[in-house]
Protein backbone atom coordinates (compact mmCIF):
# COMPACT_ATOMS: atom_id res chain seq x y z
CA UNK A 1 0.00 0.00 0.00
CA UNK A 2 1.57 3.57 -1.25
CA UNK A 3 1.89 6.26 1.70
CA UNK A 4 0.38 9.02 1.06
CA UNK A 5 1.45 12.94 0.94
CA UNK A 6 -0.75 15.39 3.35
CA UNK A 7 -1.59 18.47 0.72
CA UNK A 8 -2.06 21.00 3.72
CA UNK A 9 -4.91 22.00 2.43
CA UNK A 10 -7.98 21.66 4.28
CA UNK A 11 -10.71 19.82 2.86
CA UNK A 12 -8.89 18.51 -0.29
CA UNK A 13 -7.01 15.69 1.66
CA UNK A 14 -10.23 14.64 2.12
CA UNK A 15 -11.04 14.47 -1.50
CA UNK A 16 -7.88 12.77 -2.16
CA UNK A 17 -8.83 10.22 0.40
CA UNK A 18 -5.83 11.10 2.63
CA UNK A 19 -3.51 12.90 0.45
CA UNK A 20 -1.19 12.25 -2.81
CA UNK A 21 0.68 8.87 -3.38
CA UNK A 22 4.32 9.76 -2.23
CA UNK A 23 6.45 9.60 -5.15
CA UNK A 24 4.01 10.90 -7.62
CA UNK A 25 4.19 13.69 -10.09
CA UNK A 26 0.82 15.67 -10.34
CA UNK A 27 0.13 18.48 -12.50
CA UNK A 28 -1.83 21.59 -11.31
CA UNK A 29 -3.58 23.51 -13.78
CA UNK A 30 -5.79 26.83 -14.14
CA UNK A 31 -6.09 29.86 -14.94
CA UNK A 32 -3.77 33.00 -13.72
CA UNK A 33 -4.97 33.88 -10.40
CA UNK A 34 -6.90 30.63 -9.51
CA UNK A 35 -4.30 30.17 -6.61
CA UNK A 36 -1.83 27.36 -8.20
CA UNK A 37 1.47 29.05 -7.13
CA UNK A 38 -0.13 29.64 -3.16
CA UNK A 39 -1.43 25.62 -3.15
CA UNK A 40 2.35 25.53 -4.01
CA UNK A 41 3.89 27.32 -1.23
CA UNK A 42 1.26 25.97 1.19
CA UNK A 43 2.08 22.50 0.48
CA UNK A 44 5.66 22.51 1.17
CA UNK A 45 4.77 25.07 4.44
CA UNK A 46 2.59 22.08 5.66
CA UNK A 47 5.34 19.51 4.79
CA UNK A 48 7.91 21.13 6.91
CA UNK A 49 5.81 22.43 9.49
CA UNK A 50 3.71 19.42 9.82
CA UNK A 51 5.68 16.24 8.49
CA UNK A 52 9.82 17.75 9.24
CA UNK A 53 9.71 17.19 5.37
CA UNK A 54 11.91 19.68 3.40
CA UNK A 55 10.90 21.00 -0.38
CA UNK A 56 11.97 22.52 -3.33
CA UNK A 57 10.00 25.64 -4.75
CA UNK A 58 11.20 26.21 -8.37
CA UNK A 59 10.40 28.84 -10.24
CA UNK A 60 10.63 30.14 -13.54
CA UNK A 61 8.66 33.04 -13.50
CA UNK A 62 8.99 34.95 -10.17
CA UNK A 63 12.10 35.97 -8.09
CA UNK A 64 12.36 34.34 -4.63
CA UNK A 65 11.16 38.14 -2.81
CA UNK A 66 7.91 37.46 -4.68
CA UNK A 67 7.37 33.67 -3.05
CA UNK A 68 8.39 35.17 -0.19
CA UNK A 69 5.98 37.98 -0.09
CA UNK A 70 2.84 35.58 -1.25
CA UNK A 71 3.99 33.39 1.61
CA UNK A 72 3.57 36.53 3.88
CA UNK A 73 0.41 38.23 1.86
CA UNK A 74 -2.19 34.40 3.60
CA UNK A 75 -0.35 34.74 6.80
CA UNK A 76 1.93 31.43 6.38
CA UNK A 77 4.16 32.54 9.28
CA UNK A 78 7.93 31.66 9.28
CA UNK A 79 8.11 30.90 5.93
CA UNK A 80 11.09 33.15 5.18
CA UNK A 81 12.61 31.39 8.49
CA UNK A 82 12.43 28.23 6.62
CA UNK A 83 14.18 29.45 3.33
CA UNK A 84 17.06 30.71 5.08
CA UNK A 85 17.61 27.88 7.20
CA UNK A 86 17.47 25.56 4.35
CA UNK A 87 14.30 23.53 5.27
CA UNK A 88 12.54 25.28 1.80
CA UNK A 89 15.21 25.85 -1.00
CA UNK A 90 13.83 28.09 -3.74
CA UNK A 91 15.64 27.92 -7.16
CA UNK A 92 13.74 31.61 -8.96
CA UNK A 93 13.85 32.45 -12.42
CA UNK A 94 16.99 34.39 -12.05
CA UNK A 95 18.97 30.85 -11.94
CA UNK A 96 17.08 28.74 -13.89
CA UNK A 97 16.35 30.97 -16.71
CA UNK A 98 20.57 32.16 -16.45
CA UNK A 99 20.91 29.45 -19.16
CA UNK A 100 18.67 28.79 -22.19
CA UNK A 101 18.96 25.02 -22.62
CA UNK A 102 17.12 22.27 -20.56
CA UNK A 103 20.13 20.18 -19.46
CA UNK A 104 22.06 23.56 -17.59
CA UNK A 105 18.16 24.05 -15.88
CA UNK A 106 18.11 20.35 -14.91
CA UNK A 107 21.48 20.15 -13.57
CA UNK A 108 21.03 22.99 -11.09
CA UNK A 109 17.61 21.36 -9.74
CA UNK A 110 19.96 18.03 -9.57
CA UNK A 111 22.81 19.70 -7.89
CA UNK A 112 20.53 21.21 -5.38
CA UNK A 113 18.28 17.75 -4.78
CA UNK A 114 21.64 15.85 -4.23
CA UNK A 115 23.16 17.92 -1.67
CA UNK A 116 20.13 17.43 0.79
CA UNK A 117 17.41 14.97 1.23
CA UNK A 118 14.06 16.60 -0.25
CA UNK A 119 10.96 14.99 -0.30
CA UNK A 120 8.57 17.96 -2.00
CA UNK A 121 8.87 20.09 -5.20
CA UNK A 122 6.98 22.29 -6.86
CA UNK A 123 7.45 23.68 -10.15
CA UNK A 124 6.04 27.14 -11.37
CA UNK A 125 5.65 26.55 -13.94
CA UNK A 126 5.52 23.53 -16.58
CA UNK A 127 4.34 26.35 -19.30
CA UNK A 128 7.84 28.09 -19.05
CA UNK A 129 9.53 25.39 -18.66
CA UNK A 130 8.59 23.98 -21.65
CA UNK A 131 9.57 26.90 -23.82
CA UNK A 132 12.53 25.01 -23.45
CA UNK A 133 11.35 23.01 -26.41
CA UNK A 134 10.55 23.02 -30.22
CA UNK A 135 8.88 20.36 -31.47
CA UNK A 136 6.01 18.33 -29.53
CA UNK A 137 7.84 14.81 -29.69
CA UNK A 138 10.90 16.38 -27.95
CA UNK A 139 8.78 17.85 -25.34
CA UNK A 140 7.09 14.59 -24.39
CA UNK A 141 9.95 12.78 -24.18
CA UNK A 142 11.65 15.50 -21.99
CA UNK A 143 8.84 15.68 -19.68
CA UNK A 144 8.43 11.94 -19.09
CA UNK A 145 12.53 11.77 -18.57
CA UNK A 146 11.55 15.03 -16.26
CA UNK A 147 9.20 13.06 -14.66
CA UNK A 148 11.49 9.99 -13.83
CA UNK A 149 14.63 12.26 -12.57
CA UNK A 150 12.00 13.99 -9.53
CA UNK A 151 10.47 10.35 -8.60
CA UNK A 152 13.81 8.96 -8.57
CA UNK A 153 14.97 10.62 -5.15
CA UNK A 154 11.94 9.89 -3.92
CA UNK A 155 10.20 13.82 -4.30
CA UNK A 156 6.16 13.85 -4.55
CA UNK A 157 6.02 16.94 -6.90
CA UNK A 158 3.44 19.74 -8.19
CA UNK A 159 4.02 20.54 -11.50
CA UNK A 160 2.12 23.93 -11.89
CA UNK A 161 0.66 24.46 -15.56
CA UNK A 162 -1.09 27.68 -16.76
CA UNK A 163 -4.42 27.44 -18.68
CA UNK A 164 -6.43 29.48 -21.15
CA UNK A 165 -9.64 27.80 -20.64
CA UNK A 166 -12.23 28.21 -18.51
CA UNK A 167 -13.40 24.59 -18.52
CA UNK A 168 -10.38 21.79 -17.99
CA UNK A 169 -11.95 19.79 -20.49
CA UNK A 170 -11.27 22.32 -22.91
CA UNK A 171 -8.25 22.19 -22.96
CA UNK A 172 -6.28 19.42 -22.88
CA UNK A 173 -2.47 19.10 -22.95
CA UNK A 174 0.12 16.04 -23.73
CA UNK A 175 0.85 16.69 -20.21
CA UNK A 176 -2.07 15.83 -18.77
CA UNK A 177 -1.75 12.12 -20.17
CA UNK A 178 1.88 12.43 -18.63
CA UNK A 179 1.41 12.79 -15.17
CA UNK A 180 0.19 10.84 -12.40
CA UNK A 181 -2.60 13.13 -11.33
CA UNK A 182 -4.65 16.30 -12.51
CA UNK A 183 -6.18 18.90 -10.20
CA UNK A 184 -7.63 21.87 -11.73
CA UNK A 185 -8.29 24.96 -10.12
CA UNK A 186 -11.31 27.24 -11.64
CA UNK A 187 -12.82 30.70 -11.34
CA UNK A 188 -15.97 31.75 -12.11
CA UNK A 189 -16.97 35.22 -12.00
CA UNK A 190 -19.63 36.64 -10.56
CA UNK A 191 -21.54 40.28 -9.91
CA UNK A 192 -19.78 40.26 -6.91
CA UNK A 193 -16.15 38.81 -7.55
CA UNK A 194 -15.35 35.37 -8.25
CA UNK A 195 -16.25 31.93 -6.95
CA UNK A 196 -13.62 29.66 -6.88
CA UNK A 197 -13.61 25.55 -7.46
CA UNK A 198 -11.13 22.66 -7.35
CA UNK A 199 -11.53 19.45 -9.21
CA UNK A 200 -9.29 16.51 -8.74
CA UNK A 201 -9.90 14.65 -12.49
CA UNK A 202 -7.49 12.05 -12.21
CA UNK A 203 -5.08 10.17 -9.17
CA UNK A 204 -3.17 7.14 -10.24
CA UNK A 205 -3.72 4.67 -7.93
CA UNK A 206 -6.40 6.92 -6.27
CA UNK A 207 -9.76 6.45 -5.28
CA UNK A 208 -10.86 9.99 -5.31
CA UNK A 209 -13.87 11.89 -5.58
CA UNK A 210 -14.53 13.94 -9.05
CA UNK A 211 -16.82 16.37 -8.39
CA UNK A 212 -15.77 20.27 -8.18
CA UNK A 213 -15.62 21.65 -4.25
CA UNK A 214 -16.00 25.36 -4.10
CA UNK A 215 -12.56 26.64 -2.44
CA UNK A 216 -11.54 29.63 -0.67
CA UNK A 217 -8.24 31.67 -0.17
CA UNK A 218 -7.85 33.29 2.92
CA UNK A 219 -5.86 33.40 6.08
CA UNK A 220 -3.56 30.17 6.04
CA UNK A 221 -4.19 29.76 2.52
CA UNK A 222 -6.62 27.88 0.67
CA UNK A 223 -9.54 25.97 2.15
CA UNK A 224 -11.84 23.30 0.03
CA UNK A 225 -15.47 23.20 1.36
CA UNK A 226 -16.36 19.70 1.60
CA UNK A 227 -19.84 20.32 -0.09
CA UNK A 228 -20.13 19.52 -3.95
CA UNK A 229 -20.23 22.74 -5.94
CA UNK A 230 -23.17 21.45 -8.09
CA UNK A 231 -21.76 20.61 -11.31
CA UNK A 232 -18.95 18.15 -12.20
CA UNK A 233 -17.35 17.55 -15.46
CA UNK A 234 -17.80 13.70 -14.77
CA UNK A 235 -21.74 14.14 -16.35
CA UNK A 236 -23.37 13.81 -12.54
CA UNK A 237 -25.01 17.11 -12.32
CA UNK A 238 -25.70 19.92 -14.46
CA UNK A 239 -22.86 22.61 -15.31
CA UNK A 240 -23.57 25.90 -14.92
CA UNK A 241 -24.29 28.36 -17.68
CA UNK A 242 -22.14 31.34 -18.47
Amino acid sequence: MSELVSTGVEGLDSILTGGITERSTVLVSGNPGTGKSIFGIQYLYHGVTEHDERGVYVSFEEDEADIRGAAESIGLEGFGDLVDSGDIVILDKREMLRETDFSTAVDKLLDTIEDGEFDRLVLDSLSMFQLFFDAEQEKRTYLLKFSDILKAPGLTSLLINEQGAVFPDTEVGLENFLTDGNIYFIQTPTDSGVNRYVWVAKMRKQDIDTDIFPMEIGEGGITVHERAGGFSMMGRSEEPSF
